[in-house]
């Protein structure tokens, strides 16, 4: 790309010299004779979709078509005085999104729109960039002439590759340095703000030293001996934010493998399991246990072997959650990918289907035309041409009719089977997940076996410490906790026993969180995998209705349009 880039309207505007305080100038915007400020609705989209660019003949034929938002891929809402962003949603599929010359505050509502290439929010009131971050494969931002102070919450578009956001109220270099993480980044316009014209600071240098990606800057081509100049001018300030993004990107790349992990050991059921964690927190809060330890080295002994028996049953549960996790995960994504083909599969034909009876539907239209001119015309077998045009009328009927019962058909047949293949799946996960729950209780109880193992041997050692220092007449080194069972054997039962429990009842809480887990995990899937089909199902068939209410529009108003066309004529 050797060339400036082309230049959208509207978004290189002359501007009077203004303080740095003071907003971009929109006269030209109050002077527009809009409605009142309002708020995108369904109304709104279907008017700017039906009135836009065809003319002619191409432009009625596009009016007739039903409005079927998964199919829209460009909206164009400019001068409509909109005050908010709503609705958008209705249209998952949109790449373009035209909201220039309106009254828009907030940039808000569109989170769906991830298919989104292409935003134009220039020439608004927006302060503040937000809620862009799902907008993963945008490539064109322009915030031309708005209100904003500062560069943010961008360098998480990471297929942008051109920012417009001049004529704004920025006038801090601060966030500028963000963008060296959009390295697609590669035209940058920030004509206008007050930082671009601070008479000591030369801002177009500034960007072209930090961000060494960008090849245009206010769509000038960025020359070599420019970059070279740049660098020399700013290179302590370089090599700072060189510095510092690299232990960014470092302490970014722990906390992403940190988190992939701790999802992994979520989804598998075993977080905190794969260390110490469950031995730690037995001795959590265990007053008992602490008394205990007061005997000296025999418990401490115990205690080390007691840690290592522990920690040998919870990498059994660790080892096994991560194994069936696999066998889980490869059947969910088997269960999906079938799932996903099979409604491709069905759509693509009844797209077929709609494209082959539309192909009809224009022969046949063009033929009743010519019947009606002909009728317009002739003063003789008046009686025969009607009942030619009432043949072809039936004819389309039947076909119209025949179509939308091939297509409810073919729903219902992938709606039904969408429930069978889910209710099937639901059971075959839940019997893994049944003998992988059932797998960790026999761990558990070898856990509970190993408290109370423990419990045991304690008694005995805490017995014998007692026993040996009154036999030896040492009662001052016997522990102040632990004299009150100097003389009473079921004093020292008692704290053994509210140890053991406390442990106990810390293992049970592990194995029924993981019960319960293991079940909500199913429950939640197959409720939002319900859900999403009978949202696909109702979808589709108010798709297929509305298809054919626009065909029975059309084929009602064709004898007014072959009336008006002939008295054009």
């Amino acid at each position: 790309m050797d060339e400036p880039v082309t230049i959208q309207p509207g978004e290189e505007e002359e501007e009077e010299e203004e303080d740095e305080d003071q907003e971009p100038l929109r006269g030209f915007l109050e002077e527009i004779n809009c409605p009142e400020p309002g708020i995108i609705d369904r109304q709104m989209i279907e008017t700017a979709y039906l009135e836009e660019g065809q003319k002619g003949e191409a432009r009625r034929l596009h009016q007739l078509e039903p409005v079927v938002y998964d199919r829209i891929t460009t909206m164009r809402l400019e001068f409509k005085n909109i005050l908010r962003i709503d609705h958008l949603w209705m249209m998952p599929n949109l790449t373009k999104l035209c909201l220039n010359c309106n009254k828009i505050e907030v940039i808000e509502h569109l989170e769906m729109l991830t298919a989104l290439k292409d935003l134009n929010l220039s020439f608004n009131y927006i302060t503040r960039i937000e809620n862009l971050e799902t907008l993963v494969n945008l490539e064109k931002l322009s915030l031309f002439s708005n209100r904003i102070r500062r560069i943010e919450n961008i360098h998480t578009l990471e297929n942008l590759v051109i920012l417009s956001i001049g004529n704004n109220l920025i006038d801090t270099v601060e966030g500028i340095e963000r963008l060296r993480f959009v390295s697609s980044l590669k035209v940058l316009n920030l004509e206008g703000n007050p930082i671009a014209k601070l008479p000591d600071f030369p801002l177009s240098l500034y960007v072209t030293a930090i961000l060494p990606q960008l090849r245009y800057y206010e769509y000038i081509f960025i020359k070599t001996e420019v970059k070279e100049e740049a660098q020399k001018r700013f290179y302590r300030e370089l090599r700072e934010i060189e510095d510092k993004q690299e232990r960014e990107i470092q302490g970014l790349e722990t906390e992403a493998r940190e988190m992939a992990e701790a999802d992994r050991l979520a989804s598998s059921f075993v977080e905190h399991l794969d260390g110490q964690q469950l031995y730690e927190s037995l001795l959590r809060d265990d007053e008992e246990g602490r008394i205990l330890m007061l005997v000296g080295a025999q418990a401490q002994e115990l205690y080390e072997e007691y840690s290592k028996d522990v920690h040998e049953l919870t990498q059994q549960i660790y080892r096994l959650g991560l194994e069936r996790f696999g066998e889980r995960d490869e059947e969910i994504r088997d269960f999906k990918a079938s799932l996903h083909e099979g409604q491709e599969e069905l759509q693509a034909q009844g797209q077929r289907q709609i494209e082959e009876f539309l192909q009809y539907k224009e022969r046949t239209f063009d033929e009743m035309r010519l019947k009606w001119r002909e009728l317009d015309q002739r003063d003789d077998d008046l009686e025969a041409l009607q009942s030619q045009l009432d043949t072809l009328n039936a004819h389309f009927e039947d076909a119209l009719n025949e179509m939308w019962e091939s297509l409810m058909a073919q729903e219902l047949h992938l709606h039904e089977a969408v429930e069978d293949s889910t209710l099937n799946f639901n059971r075959k996960i839940s019997e893994l997940m049944a003998s992988f729950v059932e797998q960790a209780q026999v761990i558990f109880q070898q856990l509970r076996d190993v408290c109370s193992h423990f419990a045991h041997n304690m008694t005995e050692v805490v017995t014998q410490f007692l026993s040996s220092k009154l036999s030896r007449q040492e009662q001052n080194a016997i522990p102040e906790e632990l004299r009150k069972c100097v003389d009473d054997r079921e004093a020292v039962l008692q704290l053994v026993e509210g140890m053991r429990t406390s442990h106990t009842a810390r293992v049970d809480e592990r194995e029924d969180r993981m019960a319960q887990r293991s079940r909500e995990f199913i429950d939640d899937m197959i409720f939002k995998l319900n859900n999403k089909e009978v949202d696909r199902h109702r979808a589709k068939i108010l798709e297929i209705n509305s298809f054919m209410e626009m065909m029975t529009q059309a084929l009602a108003n064709l004898p007014g349009e072959s009336q008006q066309e002939a008295s054009s004529d």
